[in-house]
């Protein structure tokens, strides 16, 4: 088997891809497919951080504005990611792979609360770490949770999966002749205003040289397509 052109990754998998179809809680033919890929990461040799978004549950900005006080819809959702993490947790162990979750807010009966040398030293031995509940603060996305989460682990990239095949110049769903780029630069997406993440995790992401690959979770076994360095989605990076 070739090697991997990756050797540790942060995957981020948005809530609403584990939806699937049902655009609402879990689907878990999805959940099964997502573990199934991993595992063959894993046996790859490649070190697996995951980060998943909780919009299948909940979206603080979105579904608490106007309702809800901002920093208390924030939290909810963080709550929200933290149940998505301990459902794929459960299908990977059911698949025999080694997991561990942490969490940004302290949640001791269900996971260990995060820990920078912990979670490396998991990666380490082998083990797929879950960060479950974002950055831990509210005003702060579950891909910026992605981006430092990358940083602090020294990820050789950032695989953001989601519910689009890559970077376009528009919104694809609304503009039938929307351009889909196979690079972009850091730069040109916070100019642009492209929605491929929120512009604190795309600047975080160009502070600490991280490269992001955007790409479809549809069918996941992009993800390995990904480490084996075929061309998929869109990479943003440095000039």
């Amino acid at each position: 088997m070739d090697e991997p052109k990756y050797k540790r990754v942060l995957l981020k998998i948005s809530g609403e891809a584990l939806a699937g179809e049902k655009h609402f809680g879990l689907d878990f033919q999805v959940l099964g497919q997502v573990a199934d890929v991993i595992k063959e990461c894993v046996n790859m040799g490649v070190q697996i951080g995951v980060v998943i978004g909780g919009g299948n549950f909940w979206r603080g900005v979105k579904n608490g504005e106007g309702h809800i006080e901002r920093t208390r819809a924030d939290h909810m959702g963080m709550l929200a990611t933290a149940m998505n993490c301990m459902a794929l947790a459960d299908v990977l162990e059911q698949k025999g792979v080694d997991v561990r979750l942490q969490t940004a807010l302290e949640i001791r009966e269900v996971a260990e609360p995060y820990i920078r040398a912990r979670a490396v030293r998991h990666l380490e031995k082998g083990r797929v770490v879950l960060f479950g509940c974002g950055v831990g603060c509210p005003f702060f996305s579950t891909d910026t949770a992605a981006v430092l989460r990358a940083a602090e682990i020294n990820a050789d990239v950032i695989l953001l999966a989601k519910n689009i095949d890559g970077v376009y110049d528009c919104d694809p769903a609304k503009n039938a002749d929307a351009v889909k780029f196979d690079a972009i630069t850091y730069d040109e997406v916070l100019k642009r205003h492209l929605a491929v993440m929120d512009s604190t995790a795309t600047s975080l992401s160009m502070d600490n040289h991280i490269p992001v690959l955007v790409f479809a979770l549809k069918d996941p076994y992009n993800i390995v397509r990904v480490l084996r360095g075929e061309k998929i989605g869109t990479i943003v990076k440095e000039a």
